[in-house]
């Protein structure tokens, strides 16, 4: 089967869906399952991740794929007859920015993969004429970084605000599967596709040798979760905001949306306080609950505003994908929004690659370059915007000296000064720092 081939027909078929969707914008689709053909299958394999954490299961994309045909073809048959079972997911925890909490992510097996990409391949189709501008995480086309392009100019043109931190706390694992079934079949009611949603989201979770059950909450880490809560945040937040919010404010204001990541600007401060009053209800309705203490209201005002004492509260900062936006002065000496690594976000990667140092110490010291080179480009690739050089350039140093830490207690005898330290960087340098999205417009 030609790889090209394949594309042209699903893109073929996915247009035929999405032109649907968007000249019946209030239908809801009955019959959907029948687009998920082999050919179909083979497209959402050649789309799913092969280097990805194996499942329950421990099979591997590479063992999956010597029989690929044929595993596709059962797939296909189990899928469509109702006796597919979805097998549990494989929890580990990873660490959250405030160091105290980890977030939990469930690891289907790559065949569960397979298929979860499969649907959201449908879903997305569909939805993506619905979902609206304010809306970034996990769309086509969309990223962190275009939505952290659009914040600064807004918040410049409005001349700051009022600003609106949302947190909802632990959204994955707290979405009941009633209300989001309820808020599918308003588009989706095909069958095979609700059944299969189903069995995804009451699959069992493994974890440290125990098997349960959750209630609530979406396969966080699976390939059909951000689609999934995309469509959900979509109801609860982003048409109720547009639809409801807006004709009723006194000023303007914009909504910023990445999966559970969002915040609101306010050029009025009674807009934003009466949105901070009705928001708890609103989310109360799904079944969500808002972080009271997460959950903030944010003096932004430029500082150059001329503002009666009384109300001088400000200029406050706040945080969005992992950057503290806060006013400065431009080299023209012109206020505009300026970012900078977040300060957990910043002490979370300094954490992880001093552990890494310590566990691989008494490594090759060329190995122990190449990874922390890797590492610092890894950082960069997201962290490297426009404005941020110092924490970058801090990144670095602090990373050097960790590096130099851990070498140190190679041995007791030959102590690792900085002197020797900066010789040994000559000879294996570590990336500069540089900056990978030199977006800003009111620079």
């Amino acid at each position: 089967m030609m790889e090209s081939q394949t594309s042209a027909n699903i893109s073929t078929k996915l247009e035929r869906i999405a032109k649907q969707a968007r000249e019946a914008p209030d239908m809801a689709f009955r019959t959907l399952a029948h687009n998920i053909d082999i050919v179909w299958l083979h497209e959402a394999y050649r789309r799913t991740r092969k280097d990805g954490a194996v499942g329950i299961d421990r099979q591997s994309a590479n063992e999956y794929a010597a029989n690929l045909e044929g595993n596709l073809q059962s797939l296909l048959d189990r899928a469509k007859s109702g006796t597919y079972r979805a097998p549990p997911v494989r929890r580990v925890h990873i660490p959250k920015g405030n160091g105290s909490e980890t977030r939990p992510i469930g690891i289907p097996t790559f065949e569960d993969k397979v298929l979860q990409r499969a649907v959201a391949m449908v879903l997305e189709a569909i939805y993506e004429q619905d979902f609206l501008n304010c809306s970034y995480g996990f769309r086509p086309k969309r990223s962190a970084h275009q939505a952290l392009a659009d914040v600064q100019p807004q918040a410049v043109i409005m001349r700051g605000g009022w600003v609106l931190e949302i947190d909802i706390r632990k959204f994955f694992d707290s979405v009941e599967h009633r209300m989001l079934r309820d808020v599918l079949v308003r588009r989706v009611r095909d069958g095979v596709l609700l059944r299969l949603i189903g069995k995804w989201l009451n699959a069992g979770v493994l974890e440290r040798g125990e098997l349960s059950y959750p209630v609530a909450g979406t396969p966080q880490g699976g390939v059909i979760s951000p689609i999934l809560a995309n469509i959900f945040l979509h109801e609860v937040l982003d048409t109720w905001f547009h639809r409801e919010v807006l004709p009723r404010l006194s000023g303007t204001a914009r909504l910023f949306r990445y999966a559970d990541d969002a915040v609101l600007l306010f050029s009025d401060k009674r807009d934003a306080a009466r949105a901070m009053a009705v928001l708890p209800k609103r989310f109360g309705r799904f079944g969500l609950t808002l972080h009271p203490d997460k959950t903030r209201l944010v003096d932004f005002r430029r500082p150059d505003r001329h503002l009666p004492s009384s109300e001088r509260s400000g200029p406050g900062t706040f945080d969005l994908l992992g950057f503290t936006h806060f006013w400065g002065r431009s080299l023209s000496g012109k206020w505009i929004v300026k970012r900078r690594t977040a300060k957990d976000r910043f002490r979370r990667a300094i954490k992880r690659i001093a552990e890494w140092c310590k566990v691989h110490r008494h490594d090759d010291i060329r190995v122990q370059q190449e990874t922390l080179g890797q590492k610092v480009q890894g950082h960069y690739q997201y962290y490297g915007i426009t404005g941020n050089g110092k924490a970058l350039r801090k990144l670095l140093y602090e990373v050097k000296r960790a590096w130099c830490k851990w070498l140190n207690r190679r041995s007791q005898r030959a102590r690792m000064t900085w002197e020797r330290m900066n010789r040994l960087l000559e000879r294996y340098p570590l990336p500069p720092p540089r900056i990978v999205h030199p977006y800003s417009k009111f620079a």
